[in-house]
């Protein structure tokens, strides 16, 4: 039953990066845009996320679940010592879900319209942003294990560990992976006169990910970071990062061309690679402290708790997946066919 779980949190952390992300890339890719376009990807944003926005964010609730209950050590650590950048996300989760609606739904059109869409624009880079540099903490091999909490200063175990370089580089690439996601699903959403946009910004999406990967690994390397040097070292990273990178040049000609499923389609195969490049080779040691590093499977719940939580995860899974497929496909989300 343990795999089941294992699974269930995987898959939950790989549907959140993409459908959570391509929905933080929406406000990002309206930030980064000239006045008139911004008006347009309002409107294109609105008309495709507005059913199921609400709904990408099952996905965390359920990773949250599933480490609360079933690895507890493991939680425990991210929730004490991360607990400043991780409220920091639930704040802009929460401002950007505000800004969404009232930004449509206010009855009077005035100043606070503006108020709305900075908000929700700002709010969606930051957001990932303080996800990223959560989990850049996390493998950055700066946070500080101990009881002996009056023997360190505040600054020490609970900022430093996010708060430097390293982690908000990580932030960064997550955020322009979002960018990168939002760009390429709306280029079959937006109308055609306005296709032109979210191709060009695809390409430079794409580009800006690339670059920030590199100073990423590099920096990483430099300063001699034991993730990135695992990572660099590992013949299983090298087999992911070599398979994104030869979709790199049939995805911008699939973007070139307009074709959207297929561009949707490599764009979350590229996304998944990089999951796995990262995750992978250093499984199941997913947080690395400043003397060790912490086992997930050492974490683990008792097996009766295990055995339920996993059955609890299949019940839910038969009554939450179609049901989140349904809605995606009453509002014409999945266009399996279309080209």
């Amino acid at each position: 039953m343990l795999y089941v779980v294992l699974f269930f949190l995987m898959v939950s952390l790989l549907l959140y990066v993409i459908l959570a992300g391509a929905d933080f890339g929406a406000g990002i890719i309206e930030l980064f845009s000239s006045k008139e376009n911004q008006k347009i990807t309002k409107k294109t944003v609105y008309r495709v996320m507005g059913p199921v926005w609400e709904a990408n964010h099952i996905w965390i609730i359920i990773m949250i679940v599933i480490l609360w209950v079933g690895f507890p050590a493991f939680y425990n650590v991210l929730m004490v010592h991360l607990h400043i950048p991780l409220t920091l996300v639930l704040l802009g989760i929460t401002l950007r879900g505000v800004a969404f609606v009232f930004r449509h739904y206010d009855a009077y059109i005035d100043k606070s319209q503006i108020l709305y869409d900075w908000m929700f624009r700002v709010s969606s880079l930051i957001t990932p942003i303080f996800l990223g540099m959560t989990f850049g903490a996390m493998i950055s091999g700066q946070i500080i294990l101990t009881e002996n909490y009056e023997s360190y200063h505040f600054f020490d175990l609970f900022i430093k560990p996010w708060f430097n370089l390293f982690s908000f580089l990580v932030g960064c690439f997550f955020a322009s992976l979002c960018a990168f996601l939002t760009s390429v699903l709306l280029i079959g959403e937006s109308e055609n006169s306005n296709r032109f946009i979210y191709v060009k910004k695809a390409r430079i999406a794409t580009i800006v990910v690339i670059i920030i990967g590199f100073v990423l690994l590099s920096y990483g390397y430099i300063n001699k970071f034991t993730f990135v040097l695992n990572f660099i070292e590992s013949p299983i990273s090298w087999v992911f990062i070599i398979l994104s990178a030869t979709l790199i040049l049939p995805l911008l000609n699939l973007i070139k061309n307009e074709r959207r499923i297929l561009s949707r389609f490599l764009a979350g195969l590229q996304v998944l690679l990089i999951l796995l490049a990262a995750l992978i080779p250093h499984f199941p040691e997913l947080i690395i402290t400043s003397t060790s590093s912490i086992d997930l499977l050492e974490t683990v719940a008792t097996e009766k708790v295990i055995h339920v939580l996993g059955k609890a995860l299949i019940i839910g899974g038969l009554l939450i997946i179609p049901g989140v497929f349904h809605l995606f496909k009453s509002f014409k989300m999945i266009k399996i066919l279309e080209q």
